[in-house]
């Protein structure tokens, strides 16, 4: 298959080159020229098939082409050796549970598969020193690094910003070592996205370093997130609730829902979603005035949201060929202050005796206000409460236990190097590494 670019100057890309480039030259993210829909038989059967059964239908449907059946089941086998469970909350709301990975967070799944992917393309070529570049306000940091930790001829670069991710999350990927650099920018997430995209745009960096994305820009980060919502299909078909489903991504740079929306053209049968946004509400302003206004991003409790330019923001534009009232007949949103996730985080846990991560409440939240009686609502939820451990503990007033995986991240020596914001910093020291 082949990929274009969203800003429509580069075509005829193929699945290896948009996978290693990450970005298109025009600065435009790449694109599948189709979009595969999957036949009545295989929704008819879902709900008998594992989550690797699931996933590898749909990967093929992606990546087929371009990769061997063997090696790309053997990819989507290894990325998914973890449960996505769905979890029946209240009434007719599911949470659908993406936390059972590795470092406990959704990104695992785009993560590994990434690493497996990039990993089978690098041994093909016979390619070595490839350098990975990603930018996290945390979630992204750990999963990416993890997944690539020890694999030969890759180094990986983590940009995170100083002081706005949670102490937990930050040891899972300043603690490893080996293949994985930390760099602690002096500024906000969308500080450090600028300077992964400018990265791409040096010629003069390109032309000494091989460089490509691990965030969601990349199409081997997001596509795979689609596979969950496949599951989460499977699991409410199982238990008879397939009916009118609704969605609820908390988002922040748009990669996972843009996954959940490929997921719906290739025939998932969801109703509509929504987009839970915190106070970085720039897609939730654009759903009410059709107007795109990029701003610096806050801080709030939900930080793997604080976005204030979505990039993928540009891929929903392009599937629905920028129509804005083709968006809002199928995504509708929600923004919510610290304050009012705080409550809903707690209400949930005494009320439901569930616990929510920060993000996940915003989409729990989401679905009691704008679901319809008539309708089954999943929202996910993107991490273990315990990366988010103060916050959490602080809003309920109780301890909560940390899983033993992110038991032993927290043993590890935090290893960081301090940079600036400024992109002439970071090429100097991309250079003399």
């Amino acid at each position: 298959m082949k990929y274009y670019s969203t800003n429509k100057k580069i075509n005829g890309i193929s699945l290896q080159n948009a996978v290693v480039k990450g970005l298109a030259e025009d600065k435009g993210l790449f694109m599948p020229d189709t979009i595969k829909e999957l036949p009545k038989s295989f929704f008819d059967t879902i709900d008998t098939m594992s989550f690797q059964e699931i996933a590898y239908t749909v990967a093929d449907a992606f990546f087929g082409e371009d990769v061997e059946a063997n090696a790309l089941k053997k990819i989507v086998y290894e990325t998914l050796n973890f449960e996505v469970p769905l979890v029946h909350v209240i009434g007719n709301i599911y949470s659908l549970e993406l936390y059972h990975g590795p470092t406990l967070a959704f990104k695992d799944v785009g993560g590994r598969f990434m690493s497996r992917l990039l990993g089978y393309f690098i041994q093909k070529e016979g390619k070595k020193d490839v350098n990975v570049l990603v930018a996290t306000s945390g979630d992204t940091g750990s999963a990416v690094a993890n997944g690539f930790l020890g694999v030969k001829g890759i180094h990986v670069y983590v940009l995170y910003p100083k002081g706005l991710v949670s102490p937990i999350q930050e040891c899972q990927f300043t603690t490893l070592g080996q293949n994985i650099t930390a760099l602690e920018v002096d500024g906000t997430f969308d500080d450090c996205q600028r300077l992964v995209k400018s990265a791409f745009m040096d010629a003069d960096l390109n032309a000494k370093l091989k460089l490509t994305s691990a965030n969601s820009i990349n199409v081997a980060r997001f596509l795979p997130q689609a596979f969950y919502y496949f599951y989460a299909y499977a699991q409410l078909k199982k238990m008879g609730q397939a009916k009118d489903v609704v969605i609820c991504v908390p988002s922040g740079n748009f990669g996972n829902i843009t996954a959940g929306l490929f997921a719906k053209k290739m025939g998932l049968p969801i109703k509509r979603f929504i987009a839970a946004n915190n106070r970085n509400d720039i897609f939730f302003q654009y759903l009410q005035t059709g107007e795109y206004s990029p701003r610096p991003s806050v801080s709030t409790i939900a930080n793997a949201m604080d976005v204030g330019d979505p990039s993928n923001f540009t891929r929903v534009l392009d599937l629905y060929k920028g129509s804005h009232k083709a968006i809002c007949e199928e995504i509708s949103g929600a923004t919510y202050t610290d304050n009012q996730i705080a409550e809903t985080l707690k209400a949930c846990y005494r009320e439901n005796n569930y616990l929510l991560d920060p993000h996940g409440a915003c989409g729990y939240r989401a679905l009691k206000e704008k679901l319809q009686a008539n309708e089954n609502g999943v929202f996910l939820e993107t991490a273990h409460p315990a990366k988010f451990l103060e916050t959490v503990e602080q809003i309920i007033g109780e301890k909560v236990e940390i899983p033993q995986k992110l038991q032993e991240f927290m043993k590890g020596k935090k290893e960081s190097i301090s940079i600036s914001k400024e992109f002439e910093s970071f090429k100097k020291y991309l250079l003399n590494t």
